[in-house]
């Protein structure tokens, strides 16, 4: 039996229509070969029939057979301000116009105007960038800036951080891969510790016990990690605001202010890694940190920074930018003109169309009406997040809070998919539906997706 549902999406609301698709590779199996034969992919790919896209504006995308998708995950994060936004568009056309690349050797007002204008949105002393071109980059060179100011090797991250592909920062994540170490995540939900007034959201956990109390063990678990696993003086401590491929993780509320006092009384620095929720993703503040009452040592950003283009950063203070002398390091397209013209007119963008603020009543509207919904069904567990950074994990049952099986998300997804909707999956057990999208979406985008999950988790629950 078909599991095909009907929901309809006001068409007034979309005003722009794709290209026709007509290329060599317009048979689908056609380009399932060429992918498995000579694109070395991630070994994921999304759906059992998978989506072919081939053009996007804003919040839409379009497949090579002209269906319109409402995009929910912006390619991980990472749209920050809508697909082919027209004011990046043509600034991104203007200085192809002008200059493509030269390297940061040389004296480029692009290079300058862009850091200048982006240290502008930091608070002090979080001022000397080094543009890159990804999150893994920045990251990386955050963990070398980090060691070569301390003299310290050792970092800690939270369980279930990600916090890129590359060798390095899989060790972050991968414990035995590198000398680094994990402490537990404090997750109000799934841990063993939260109540219902932990975290900093609209929506808080269905557990009922003392938030005071469940802060103060999560506590005990990062002090027990520096007694048992860590050196007396480490070099950093990573942590994402709200963890994004772990599913949208919040922690309880000042938690981040007291692991910045520990770390920073063992010699190591502190660096939030802002990859997916900075720029204004969380709604209240510009940077997730911001949130925690927090100012770190070191920030990492990419994705929603250049809209999809491919720019990374990492920003920190003058004393600690100073010891990176110690080190021979140069990064050819990091700086790339083009790279600063487009991360520059998202800046502008987000200021000009009140991006932040659309997180902010956008998301606040959606966690809010997805409560609802878990109220309403068993197998939805837990909603939260800030802003349009949100999770919502699945559970057998509230109960036990055990993960719904991999088979069931699969089957969820894929009918969200097919009615015109694509999420994100995330969490340790890959129980965590993901909810990032443009920041550009609307009330009524939210009210045709909280449609669509629902006629989708009611025909689950149906079948089971």
């Amino acid at each position: 039996m078909s599991r095909i549902l009907h929901v309809t999406y006001k068409e007034s609301k979309v005003s722009r229509h794709p290209e026709p698709y007509c290329t060599f590779t317009q048979n689908h199996k056609q380009m399932m070969e060429i992918r498995k034969q000579n694109c070395m992919t991630m070994k994921i790919t999304y759906y059992k029939k998978p989506v072919f896209i081939h053009q996007g504006y804003m919040q839409w995308l379009w497949d090579v057979d002209g269906k319109r998708y409402l995009d929910l995950f912006a390619g991980v994060a990472t749209v920050s301000v809508g697909h082919c936004h027209p004011k990046v568009t043509a600034a991104t056309q203007r200085q192809l116009k002008k200059l493509w690349h030269t390297t940061n050797i040389y004296i480029h007002p692009e290079l300058h105007e862009y850091c200048d204008k982006l240290a502008s949105y930091l608070p002090d002393p979080l001022k000397v960038i080094y543009l890159t071109n990804s999150g893994s980059e920045a990251n990386e060179l955050a963990m070398l800036m980090a060691r070569l100011h301390t003299g310290n090797f050792d970092i800690i991250t939270f369980r279930g951080s990600y916090h890129g592909g590359s060798q390095q920062t899989m060790g972050l994540t991968l414990t035995w891969f590198l000398p680094n170490k994990q402490t537990m995540c404090p997750d109000v939900f799934r841990g063993p510790w939260g109540g219902s007034y932990c975290r900093d959201s609209p929506v808080q956990t269905i557990r009922e016990c003392s938030c005071a109390q469940a802060n103060k063990h999560y506590i005990e678990q990062l002090e027990e990690t520096f007694a048992t696993s860590a050196p007396s003086q480490i070099a950093a401590f990573f942590g994402e605001p709200i963890q994004g491929m772990g599913g949208a993780v919040q922690y309880p509320k000042n938690y981040l202010k007291e692991a910045y006092k520990l770390v920073r009384q063992t010699g190591g620095i502190c660096i939030a890694d802002e990859v997916q929720t900075g720029f204004g993703r969380t709604g209240s503040h510009f940077w997730g940190f911001q949130g925690h009452d927090v100012i770190p040592d070191m920030v990492t950003m990419a994705k929603g920074i250049g809209n999809g283009f491919p720019v990374g950063a990492v920003v920190t203070t003058p004393e600690i930018a100073v010891s990176f002398v110690k080190a021979s390091h140069f990064n050819t397209f990091g700086g790339n003109p083009l790279a600063c013209a487009v991360a520059s007119s998202v800046l502008d963008t987000i200021r000009e169309d009140s991006t932040q603020q659309n997180s902010l009543h956008v998301g606040t509207y959606l966690m809010t009406q997805m409560a609802k919904l878990r109220d309403k069904y068993e197998v939805i567990g837990d909603v939260r997040g800030k802003g349009l950074q949100i999770g919502m994990e699945m559970v057998k049952d509230k109960g036990s809070r055990e993960p719904l099986p991999p088979e069931a998300m699969s089957e969820i997804l894929e009918d969200v998919k097919d009615t015109g909707v694509l999420i994100g999956k995330g969490g340790v057990h890959g129980q965590t539906f993901r909810i990032q999208p443009p920041m550009c979406i609307t009330r009524e985008d939210v009210d045709f997706f909280l449609a669509v999950f629902n006629k989708a988790i009611s025909g689950y629950t149906d079948r089971k």
